[in-house]
């Protein structure tokens, strides 16, 4: 059997050190599936100020020599072992010894560029140290863009054919800065082209990965798809749609130890597929906290979410009087755009035994929801993935989503296949078509065995992280056979 190869993988964000949404969700639970799987796993992060581990602000290590400019930056490395995965954080404190990771209340912070295109270095600069080097170096998202440029543009014999894999986990975020920012990469201007890191006469550090990796991934095959279209391609269909031999969706997985409603320590009472009698008190404890009626048989939806256009806000709003008309209660968790903080904060107030709102990131609280709603609104405008919905289906709350991206890869609608139905979906995107889909929930509620039949449907599915490990392991040998 082929051995499992060493991967190095570069990223921005890994819970549980720093993590805002989810990448660093994915991050914390793919490097311990693929190590799971006899795979050796090298995680390189940012050593953020705000790193929430006590074990990231440890002691520095070793150092790194790292390329600023016309010469060489010293920087620490602290490395730490963190559920069989090696971890190491980049300690350069004018890049990353601040609040915040990308931005803070006044937006992002200005010298984004700077900031990853030298951690960008500083993953080479690892990658060079490693003895045995890695086999494939994965890159995630637009801040580790740059690396597999740097490495076939600039690369030594050392690490020059070494294969490189791009994860984009949402192409909304891409890394675009002004053409000023070119002397800080370290590449020759005559890549600053539209085949290469030019876009619309900018720097796009999510387009150097896309051009220069030799696979590309995203979070779900359906995503794989959209991206290649105007109208979710983000400017960068025309790239994807160059390189679709070698883009694949993976639809991601979610930690089952943290997400398991029969050890969950959040939660008001234990429950299972097999024993359901623990969410009801669930539910009770999630509308007596959040000041609901406490009404067994009444509807809840709960919705946890960046409170943001991708996310359907606007059509949420436009349904919200049609949905409050019925004999319901929703509960919504989140922080976000402001108009949209105002305008909940207002209906909730306007309606407090329908709708109650916290606006917040908070674990406890969600995994209350998840445990608590009988089911999760998620009507997005786009999704590459989604994970809610795969929390949704492991605590038993059925999902109602638009079918977009991973949305609709992993939820099966129960009038399309009622043998096997998992949750409720509507494809366009409307506040009209959310509304219908509601009125279905609610004449699909009111038969409870036909309702925990859906219930136990989706809590029976697999949604744990191994099936994607084992796919990106294949990827992996993929990789390295064509190099």
């Amino acid at each position: 059997m082929t051995p499992a190869p060493r991967i190095l993988m570069a990223a921005s964000e890994m819970a549980p050190f720093a993590a805002t949404g989810g990448l660093g969700d994915v991050l914390g639970a793919l490097p311990p599936a693929l190590a799971a799987l006899g795979a050796e796993i090298h995680v390189v992060l940012p050593a953020y100020r705000t790193n929430t581990s006590p074990a990231a602000h440890g002691p520095i290590h070793t150092s790194l020599w790292v390329p600023r400019g016309e010469g060489l930056r010293e920087v620490g490395l602290r490395t730490l072992r963190h559920r069989d995965v090696a971890v190491s954080f980049v300690v350069a404190d004018e890049y990353f010894g601040r609040d915040g990771l990308y931005g803070d209340q006044r937006g992002d912070f200005s010298d984004n560029a700077a900031r990853f295109a030298f951690f960008a270095h500083a993953v080479m600069a690892l990658a060079a140290r490693l003895e045995p080097p890695p086999d494939v170096i994965h890159c995630h998202d637009w801040q580790t863009g740059l690396v597999p440029a740097l490495l076939r543009i600039t690369a030594g014999p050392r690490l020059a054919r070494l294969p490189t894999v791009v994860t984009i986990h949402n192409l909304g975020y891409q890394g675009v800065f002004s053409a000023d920012v070119w002397p800080l990469l370290g590449l020759d201007r005559r890549y600053f082209t539209p085949q290469h890191l030019e876009y619309y006469g900018q720097v796009n550090f999510l387009k150097a990965g896309l051009v220069f990796a030799d696979a590309l991934t995203t979070v779900s095959p359906r995503y794989a798809e959209e991206i290649q279209t105007p109208e979710h391609g983000h400017g960068l269909d025309g790239v994807l749609r160059e390189r679709r031999g070698v883009l694949r969706g993976i639809v991601n997985g979610i930690d089952t130890t943290q997400w398991d409603p029969r050890r969950d320590p959040h939660l008001a009472a234990p429950f299972s597929a097999d024993d359901l009698s623990g969410k009801a008190a669930c539910k009770a404890a999630l509308q007596r906290a959040w000041g609901l009626p406490i009404a067994p048989r009444v509807p809840l939806f709960g919705m946890v979410t960046r409170l943001a256009e991708q996310k359907g806000l606007d059509i949420l709003a436009a349904a919200l009087p049609d949905l409050l008309a019925h004999d319901l209660q929703i509960v919504i968790l989140g922080r976000g755009d402001e108009r949209y903080e105002r305008w909940l904060q207002e209906a909730g107030r306007r309606d407090p035994s329908r709708l109650a709102v916290r606006l917040a990131f908070d674990e406890a609280l969600s995994h209350q929801v998840e445990a608590g709603a009988d089911a999760f609104l998620m009507p997005s405008r786009y999704e590459p993935c989604g994970l809610n919905q795969l929390y949704s289906l492991r605590y038993g709350t059925v999902p109602v989503v638009r079918a977009t991206g991973g949305l609709d890869d992993t939820i099966d609608d129960v009038d399309a296949v009622p043998d096997r139905g998992s949750g409720f979906k509507f494809s366009e995107f409307s506040a009209a078509a959310l509304t219908a889909t509601v009125r279905r929930v609610l004449a699909r509620y009111a038969d409870t065995a036909g309702w925990q039949r859906i219930m136990r449907e989706g809590m029976r599915r697999d949604h744990s992280w191994g099936r994607a490990a084992s796919t990106y392991l294949d990827l992996y040998r993929e990789v390295l056979a064509r190099r």
